[in-house]
């Protein structure tokens, strides 16, 4: 939905208005139809709005709570705000504008911290206590709406974006060693609170700060689902589980259609992105605009499903856009996506997203994506490998399977002074992975993944590819109480049928059988896996540059290796290591990190 950004100073002092503006311009891709600014006392906001809910000036931020008590900027959409400021309405309170950042303003005014509870949606928010100066940040459940922060003993400045934060300057942009280790590990995921650079961290999901006057603070984690079968849910049958999952996933679906300007959905034809086109023609939806993208074959292998999704849009007749790229423009679509991250994302699907959210934002300013389903609903091949496995030998398990290489291996490709001396990536997820709840090995696994991996490679890169063209991405699947309902489900229902078998079976009821009992596809980028042409030229041309070789963050000799051999090196799971490695380094140039 829009952009935010702001300064807390700690010693006295006034905010620098001069880094929040430049913050703020920076945010200027993710809110390109207003902008502004606030300042009081100690503290200063800025916004960038994208507008969908309530057009007018009224919904405008940073918004100010007429009786001077709090002032807050707010990225997100909560989709049950109607709901909220109808019961909000009935305890008192009024209103001045049909926006969803007001019933935030006054949830918070209403219930306290507490108010995130009530929300269904995604969000960032931070609110400011005009009288006592505590400033409270939040973010969703979790994590679809970024929130980084770059803090010294003066001060605490934040934003939706890491870039923007590098635009207010001051920041530590020394390398994270721990971070580099999750990006190389753990196939590029780097888990909040860490980020590559030193001098900025994220707020984690499902987590509300408390920033009193003085600088002090206080965190709360607010959601956190048992993956455990729950008592009320004994005796479901099979059928009854892929009834109760489709209806939950209808209202997800319906929630998402919240707006004052129309939705679309990104269909890639697999199962996921059918369901969603589905649901919403089977709720009444007409007209209803889709779009896929696909690439040409390099290497053997096949670059679109065009077939699968040109299917599901006959089928529900919707109005539908098919976006074609040629390989040579990847190269240069390349830099434009890179920009786009706030952190570095390995993954080829980061170019796809870019390029066709650039398409969709001419159409539509809002989408439905099927992001989530495989991490929620246990879709991906290496899942059924753990139903067998003890749950006392959980994390070992998801190490050897999902990691990229171990610690050992990361000695030959980092300078020894970016290596931490033990297993840092390994120890999270052992940590993670012994935490109370998760009865089996696949709960503890499924778990990691949604609240861990998921928020900081999928989702991120949704968020960061849609909202540089100004395209807001909600993900239904992703919905709180879908999520609690399949965290309960038992673990051999979602095993099924070769994965996502509850899902599957939602989907016979409402899609042909020919788009659910399909080979499961991905978004495939071939002239990236394969290091093709102009992709490889633009490789060699950031890992050969002098900033490149002075920053020393790679081994030369293994830096020459790749080089001499684009397509022959790989990670565990069979991604290309010289892409890897690669686009660390273009983020860090593309972004100036010196």
């Amino acid at each position: 939905m829009c952009g935010l950004s702001g300064e807390i100073r700690f010693d006295g002092g006034r905010p620098d208005m001069a880094a929040v503006e430049r913050m703020t311009d920076r945010l200027a891709p993710r809110g390109p139809d207003g902008r502004g600014l606030w300042c009081q006392g100690p503290v200063a906001l800025g916004h960038r709005r994208l507008k969908i809910i309530d057009l007018s000036d009224s919904g405008a931020q940073p918004m100010t709570d007429p009786h001077g008590r709090v002032a807050g900027v707010f990225n997100g959409c909560v989709y049950n705000f109607r709901e909220l400021r109808d019961e909000l309405r009935a305890l008192g309170h009024g209103f001045f504008s049909d926006s969803d950042t007001e019933v935030v303003l006054k949830a918070y005014e209403q219930w306290g911290t507490a108010c995130v509870e009530r929300f269904h949606g995604m969000f960032a928010f931070v609110i400011v206590e005009q009288d006592t100066g505590r400033v409270v940040l939040a973010r969703d459940r979790l994590g679809i709406k970024p929130l980084y922060l770059a803090e010294t003993p003066d001060r605490l400045r934040f934003a939706s974006s890491l870039p923007a934060l590098l635009a207010a300057g001051g920041v530590d942009t020394s390398l994270d060693p721990v971070a580099l280790h999750q990006y190389f590990s753990w196939h590029a995921t780097v888990a909040a609170p860490h980020t590559v650079l030193n001098g900025v961290r994220k707020l984690p999901p499902a987590t509300v700060r408390v920033i009193e006057r003085d600088g002090t603070c206080r965190d709360h984690r607010y959601w956190q689902p048992g993956y455990t079968r729950r008592p009320e849910y004994a005796g479901l049958t099979a059928d009854d589980w892929t009834d109760a999952v489709l209806d939950a996933l209808r209202a997800a679906v319906r929630r998402r259609m919240v707006a004052d300007v129309p939705v679309g959905v990104l269909l890639s034809g697999g199962l996921d992105s059918s369901l969603i086109v589905a649901l919403l023609a089977e709720q009444g939806q007409r007209d209803l605009a889709t779009f896929s993208v696909g690439f040409e074959s390099e290497g053997g292998e096949e670059g679109d499903e065009f077939h699968y999704s040109d299917l599901v849009a006959r089928h529900f007749d919707t109005r539908h856009h098919q976006l074609m790229v040629p390989s040579d423009r990847l190269s240069g679509a390349l830099d434009g996506a890179v920009a786009a991250m706030s952190e570095p994302m390995m993954s080829h699907d980061v170019v796809a997203f870019h390029l066709l959210s650039e398409q969709v934002a001419k159409e539509v300013k809002v989408v439905q994506s099927g992001q989530g389903a495989d991490e929620v609903f246990a879709g991906y091949h290496w899942y059924p490998g753990m139903a067998g496995v003890p749950r006392q030998r959980a994390a070992d398990a998801y190490i050897d399977t999902y990691f990229d290489r171990t610690h050992a291996d990361l000695a030959r490709i980092l300078e020894p002074a970016l290596l931490p001396a033990h297993d840092v990536s390994g120890d999270f997820v052992r940590a993670h992975m012994a935490a109370e709840g998760a009865e089996t090995a696949l709960d503890a696994d499924l778990r990691l993944d949604t609240h861990v991996m998921m928020v900081d490679d999928p989702v991120k890169r949704v968020d960061n590819m849609t909202m540089d063209w100004g395209l807001e991405a909600r993900v239904p699947f992703l919905d709180h109480e879908l999520v609690e309902l399949a965290a309960a489900c038992p673990p051999e229902l979602k095993l099924a049928d070769g994965g996502k078998g509850v899902l599957k079976a939602a989907g016979r009821k409402v899609l042909p059988r020919e788009v659910v009992d399909r080979p499961k596809g991905y978004f495939p980028v071939p002239a990236i896996k394969h290091m093709a042409g102009p992709v490889l030229e633009r490789v060699r041309d950031a890992l050969t540059a002098p900033e490149a070789k002075a920053r020393g963050v790679f081994r030369q000799d293994y830096v020459a290796d790749l080089l001499a051999a684009p397509d022959a090196h790989r990670t565990r799971r069979g991604a290309n290591t010289l892409w890897q490695v690669a686009l660390l380094e273009m983020w860090l140039q593309t972004h100036g990190v010196s």
